[in-house]
């Protein structure tokens, strides 16, 4: 069943069209990479699927229950992001909310879920840890984790390997393949890397100001679409 369906999409900035023709399915179990060059439209996507940005045209629509709510979201970080000064535990118990309610506390089943998360992420024992003094590997980790803590469907992520040395990148890649297959969590993930995305996606979309492809890897190995982004004639 279709978690996210988009039909037509266009964004636009100041009245001038950035991104158009957008049209896509998000299925339940899907590993999607949305590809292209900078400056195509990807980051404005992913900010439109959450609600952030506001579509000049076309729609966004959830299934399956799925509610914007429970999107877990990896932005890219920021420098002053990367320096906030909180525990790690704290860091990933805000993953919780947006499922707070009209509740003023976190409960101890979100602490649990807090705690759960970070033992995925291999990162429970530094749970007390000042989130500013990890390296970028683990600090992406901790990010993880909480979005992680917003869902049990769907992880939206902004190049989240972005900064990180190749055994970092190894590391989240091989994560986030995991969290996929063994949790069933669908991923939906903007990146710069062509060749990962073709070695861990099952489905790629490829922006180029519009919808330039959208289909399975197999069919985007045969496409002209790849063919002109790995600088073929």
């Amino acid at each position: 069943m279709a978690l996210m369906t988009c039909r037509d999409l266009s964004f636009a900035y100041g009245g001038e069209t950035v991104l158009r023709g957008v049209s896509f399915t998000v299925e339940a179990g899907d590993y999607l990479c949305v590809v292209g060059e900078n400056g195509s439209g990807k980051s404005t996507l992913i900010k439109g699927l959450l609600g952030l940005k506001e579509p000049s045209g076309g729609s966004v629509e959830l299934g399956d229950g799925l509610e914007r709510r429970e999107v877990g979201y990896l932005p890219q970080q920021t420098a002053l992001q990367r320096d906030f000064p909180a525990s790690v535990f704290e860091v990933v118990l805000s993953g919780r909310l947006n499922g707070l309610g009209r509740r003023c506390f976190y409960s101890q089943e979100d602490r649990r879920e807090a705690e759960r998360n970070l033992e995925r992420m291999g990162m429970l024992e530094l749970k007390r840890r000042c989130y500013q003094d990890l390296s970028g590997g683990q600090q992406q980790r901790v990010l993880l984790a909480r979005a992680l803590c917003a869902t049990k469907k769907l992880l939206l992520l902004d190049e989240p390997v972005a900064g990180l040395d190749p055994v970092a990148t190894g590391e989240m890649y091989n994560l986030l393949k995991l969290i996929n297959l063994c949790d069933g969590v669908t991923v939906v993930m903007v990146s710069h890397d062509v060749e990962a995305a073709l070695r861990y996606a099952t489905r790629i979309l490829h922006l180029g100001h519009e919808q330039l492809f959208f289909g399975s890897v197999a069919d985007y190995r045969r496409s002209d679409a790849l063919r002109r982004l790995r600088g073929g004639c």
